[in-house]
């Protein structure tokens, strides 16, 4: 039941974090593409922004991010165990396509971008770097005790 308990913790902390950046990067990517139109965006401006969005997408697009990694990162913990020295990897990677595969398939079922930063590549891409993000933290946070890395940089952690 700990164990549970702490998996359940590590998904949730994962998946705020990946949250956060996501819809700061989304807000970024739009202010972005506005400022490249003409219009001055300042730092005021960006701020007000952003803190709107992470309010105003909390409801909607946290639960979508926490519904991906609940798919993904229990796939990556499958594939560590046959690839124990990639386990970061495959939590980040598992973050980052779980991301992109949520706005892709919202692209795909109902012809629109439930994010409109995701209408563009590096949108989509800064939505897959947040994704990764959430992975990475997962993985670090599940970890029993610091890893051992080899001269090569891969983890030798006995973590399962």
């Amino acid at each position: 039941m700990k164990s549970a308990l702490h998996w359940i913790g590590c998904w949730l902390v994962a998946a705020l974090l990946a949250y956060l950046i996501a819809s700061t990067l989304a807000t970024q990517v739009i202010l972005a593409n506005v400022a490249a139109l003409g219009p001055e965006v300042d730092l005021a401006v960006r701020l007000q922004a952003t803190v709107h969005d992470l309010i105003g997408l909390s409801v909607s697009y946290l639960p979508l991010i926490a519904v991906g990694l609940l798919l993904g990162l229990p796939i990556a913990a499958g594939l560590g165990r046959w690839l124990p020295g990639q386990r970061l990897w495959l939590y980040m990677a598992a973050g980052a396509v779980a991301i992109m595969a949520i706005h892709l398939l919202i692209k795909a079922l109902l012809g629109l971008s439930g994010i409109a930063a995701t209408r563009g590549l590096l949108g989509l891409l800064s939505q897959g770097l947040a994704g990764a993000c959430g992975g990475y933290l997962f993985y670090r946070l599940r970890l029993p005790g610091r890893p051992n890395t080899n001269t090569m940089g891969a983890e030798t952690s006995n973590e399962a």
